[in-house]
């Protein structure tokens, strides 16, 4: 397992994911229901999703000639660079529709939740596509989950003092240019793989 790969997916997902509408979710269900049940919830769900997302990413780094997949996953990080950089403050109360009690019955809301509001999104999609491009199955599934329950926790136990302090929109460019980074560099790596 590659450490750099780990640290480089972890990096990317945490500023992707930091003030976005998971981590939103995450602080509104914590004011509603008690912290533990909504962090197992949401991890259990990150993790599904990411071993989901990493299985799609290997099959594709065994199946399509390395640089079709680094061309097409440096378009998708610019693409999402550009969709986070536009992106605003506008998360949506999904805790709303939560209206659970008890322990287990707030964890499975909270694991539906997050399925509903990650399946196939940046984030996943982020995920399938550096599995396939640097074939590091494991390396992305630690640095990729690690990275979004660390959001998740932070969410959960101080993400409403954190959004206060830091503007959201510096949240957003950062994750947009670290997005951008990742798709120069698979661009490049795709130009070489195929000269």
């Amino acid at each position: 397992m590659s450490p750099t790969t780990a640290a480089s997916a972890f990096a990317l997902l945490f500023l992707a994911e930091l003030g976005d509408k998971t981590q939103l979710v995450a602080m509104s269900l914590a004011h509603r229901h008690r912290a533990g049940p909504v962090l197992v919830g949401i991890c259990a769900a990150f993790l599904a999703l990411d071993v989901l997302a990493v299985a799609v990413g290997a099959a594709l780094y065994q199946l399509v000639p390395e640089a079709a997949i680094l061309l097409v996953a440096g378009l998708l990080f610019l693409g999402f660079g550009v969709h986070i950089w536009r992106a605003g403050d506008d998360a949506e109360d999904a805790a709303e529709a939560v209206a659970a009690s008890g322990w287990w019955r707030v964890a499975a809301a909270s694991f539906g939740l997050i399925v509903v509001a990650e399946l196939g999104d940046k984030t996943q999609l982020a995920l399938v596509a550096m599995a396939a491009a640097t074939g590091e199955t494991w390396a992305v599934l630690v640095g990729g989950t690690l990275a979004l329950w660390a959001v998740s926790a932070l969410g959960v136990a101080v993400g409403a003092t954190l959004l206060r302090r830091l503007p959201a929109v510096w949240v957003h460019r950062g994750a947009a240019v670290l997005f951008f980074a990742f798709g120069g560099w698979a661009l490049l790596r795709a130009g070489g793989a195929i000269g």
